[in-house]
């Protein structure tokens, strides 16, 4: 693995200095001011979140969030800064899209830098009902935040013309799954990230969510070993096998100790974020993220 394909993971890397401040928004980011992010790095391997574990509140309680919880990176998913189209409509939400000033995602990035939480990866899901320049406002949005990668909800047939999208603007692509297999333009199984993977550039890679993985009755252990040089970040959750619910850690059948040791071990440089799904209306989201968090890293210092 290249040290451009995956980011700073180790625990004297996440202390180090990091280029943070102005952006020269259209030429890419160019951070000026030092950060020391939140070191939540453990064994070597980078925990972090997901930020749609935070989906229960605004952008700004939810940067609060990881750092009660300690964490010091964030995979920031698109729900947290756009207008949400069941409010607004579609029409709506491709104009903010592509009219929002670029400043106002540096500003986000600077959010998080003054909450000494990286962004790692933006989450910004491609659908076909995107039009060119919407999935291309994507890279803009991620470059203006000095991020390298993006994570996607998408639709397998669109990677080609995503892979030419991510080779011009150098920023990798993760594809993320869920456990729907009826349909073959989903992402799912592992035929369906290697298909799009498949003659494409190293620009094209995966954002496996273990839990979801396991549920469509995937290996992710040995998916993990096999593709690990094309993971660009794992989702961390536990479900049951057979398209079964989401649980508290070490409740359902996902491997997530195994795949925290198989990280570990191998140091390869894959984040960790947790995707906590399986709360109820009356639960403390930063009490249970905790409880995650510590079952991982009970898990990594074993």
């Amino acid at each position: 693995m290249t040290p451009e394909k995956h980011g700073t993971i180790s625990r004297r890397d996440a202390a180090k200095t990091i280029i943070g401040g102005t952006a020269a928004l259209m030429a890419g980011a160019r951070w000026a001011r030092a950060v020391t992010y939140i070191d939540s790095v453990v064994r070597g391997v980078q925990i972090g979140a997901q930020s749609y574990s935070f989906r229960d509140r605004p952008l700004d309680a939810a940067i609060k969030a990881y750092q009660e919880v300690g964490l010091g990176e964030a995979e920031l998913t698109q729900g947290h800064l756009e207008p949400g189209e069941d409010k607004v409509g579609r029409e709506a939400l491709r104009e903010w899209r592509l009219n929002t000033p670029l400043s106002f995602f540096h500003d986000v990035r600077t959010k998080f830098d003054q909450a000494r939480v990286q962004i790692y990866a933006y989450n910004y899901s491609f659908r076909h009902d995107m039009t060119e320049a919407e999935m291309r406002r994507g890279f803009e949005m991620a470059r203006a935040m000095g991020v390298k990668y993006i994570t996607a909800s998408s639709n397998v047939s669109l990677a080609p013309g995503i892979d030419k999208l991510a080779s011009e603007f150098r920023i990798t692509v993760g594809f993320h799954g869920h456990d729907d297999t009826s349909d073959p333009d989903e992402f799912s199984t592992a035929e369906t990230f290697e298909r799009a993977m498949h003659g494409a550039s190293r620009y094209i890679g995966v954002n496996l969510d273990i839990g979801h993985f396991t549920a469509a009755n995937g290996d992710a252990v040995a998916f993990i070993k096999q593709y690990h040089d094309r993971i660009v970040t794992l989702h961390i959750k536990d479900r049951k096998k057979n398209h079964g619910d989401n649980l508290p850690f070490g409740q359902g059948d996902t491997p997530i100790v195994a795949v925290l040791q198989l990280l570990r071990d191998n140091r390869w440089r894959i984040p960790a974020n947790i995707e906590y799904e399986y709360g109820k209306p009356d639960m403390d989201t930063v009490v249970e993220m905790k409880k995650c968090y510590a079952y991982c890293r009970q898990a990594l210092e074993a």
